[in-house]
């Protein structure tokens, strides 16, 4: 019988190749399945961002180490004493699988239902990357190639997420300065991680009011395209698992229909012999320094900064950041929080070390990505949003006359974390 991998590459090419369906019923046919693996296959948004691939070897004694490891509470048993993932709680941190001695843990895979939609063409699709792709497919490959390459592959464009990066940092600075008045105010920055910002939701969920109300860069650019272009699907790209539960959470699941990561995409361009180094350039550079930074541990912090100075560079309290690298570190740093030992006025969370680019399914190493991320933020033309007038442009687009709307508590870049 076919290992879930097997099963998965040998599915992806029969789809690429207009012949899923075909396929699915030669296995079902005439072959030794396993029904579970091709059920998370065909239909991933069923499942949990985890999945259980094989039975568990057992660890030896004690707390079985995948249980032990999940900071969420999700790996629960049923009522015959078996390990089960539960999908409402696993926010996709991979923490589990990387316990797993036996191998019997994998991240969700959903490429097929994202090559179904390439092959039917009912509907405009764009690809949405992630401002830490800097470097991830070496270092030939510029926002310009993959854009070319994307769109080789079927996608009608690719939209940079790191541009609404820009707007999420103009609006939590803007929320920092109405909101920040004496050395006992502090906010936790919201937008960015969705390890640190369920951490808040579900453990520290009495911080929530420390929260500015505002969506992640990945769901205000879904929304924006939506608004734009009301009938396109929406592809999120990046390293991060945890993004595939945020798309679905109830509150936000409007703006993203599908999330891949960079290991996910990369099969893609290889299966369809796509090179992004050999494409041509179609660049447009439309990010400032500050949305590309969002991808390293201190970007979202140093990019608040900087743009609060832009904004209000006489301000009599400043802003005075710290940063939690990793979830271990996040759970820590929430505890004390909590605890009402604070030091800083503005925190930042990343669940990954390193950040984004630390993410489980990155492809280079996360020192190495730092890099990129950091070279690509210094090339670009603008420093901060409210120096960018795509920035600027875009927001009359949607229908904000002033920067300063988007502090109004009922538009689309708004969540309400309570609810959610």
């Amino acid at each position: 019988m076919e290992t879930f991998r097997e099963l998965y590459e040998r599915l992806v090419k029969a789809s690429w190749n207009n012949r899923l369906q075909e396929e699915v019923e030669h296995i079902k046919k005439y072959e030794e399945y396993n029904e579970h693996h091709l059920r998370c296959l065909l239909n991933p948004e069923k499942e949990a961002c985890v999945i259980k691939v094989d039975e568990c070897g057992g660890c030896e004694e004690g707390t079985p180490q995948c249980e032990a490891s999940c900071l969420f509470s999700a790996i629960k048993r049923d009522e015959n004493g078996n390990l089960v993932i539960d999908t409402e709680h696993c926010v996709g941190c991979l923490h589990c699988v990387d316990a797993c001695k036996s191998k019997s843990l994998a991240e969700r895979k959903d490429v097929l239902p994202v090559i179904e939609q390439l092959k039917l063409k009912k509907a405009p699709i764009y690809a949405m990357i992630a401002p830490a792709f800097n470097g991830q497919f070496t270092l030939d490959v510029t926002a310009g190639k993959l854009r070319s390459a994307f769109k080789k592959l079927g996608f009608d464009g690719m939209v940079e997420v790191a541009l609404f990066a820009d707007i999420l940092t103009l609006k939590e600075a803007l929320e920092f300065d109405r909101s920040i008045h004496d050395d006992k105010d502090f906010l936790l920055t919201s937008c960015c991680c969705p390890i640190w910002v369920a951490m808040i939701k579900h453990i520290y969920h009495d911080l929530i009011p420390h929260m500015p109300p505002a969506v992640s860069p990945m769901v205000a650019c879904g929304r924006s395209i939506k608004h734009l272009q009301p009938d396109a699907i929406t592809v999120f790209i990046g390293p991060c698992i945890a993004k595939k539960a945020e798309a679905k959470e109830p509150d936000i699941k409007d703006a993203v229909d599908y999330v891949l990561t960079f290991q996910e995409i990369d099969d893609l361009f290889k299966l369809a012999n796509i090179n992004p180094a050999d494409m041509p350039e179609d660049e447009r550079d439309h990010s400032s320094t500050a949305g590309r930074i969002y991808a390293r541990t201190g970007g979202v912090s140093k990019a608040v900064q900087t743009t609060l100075d832009r904004l209000s560079p006489n301000r009599k309290i400043p802003l005075k950041a710290t940063q939690a690298n990793g979830a271990k570190e996040c759970k820590l740093l929430l505890k004390e929080i909590s605890e009402g030992k604070i030091n800083a006025n503005f925190i930042e969370g990343m669940g990954c070390v390193g950040g984004c680019v630390g993410g489980p399914k990155a492809i280079i190493h996360r020192d190495e990505g730092t890099k990129h991320v950091e070279e690509y933020g210094d090339s670009a033309t603008f420093k901060t949003p409210i120096d960018n007038p795509h920035v600027i442009h875009l927001l009359n687009e949607l229908g904000f006359e002033k920067v300063s709307d988007l502090l109004e508590r009922d538009n689309f870049f708004i969540r309400n974390f309570s609810k959610s």
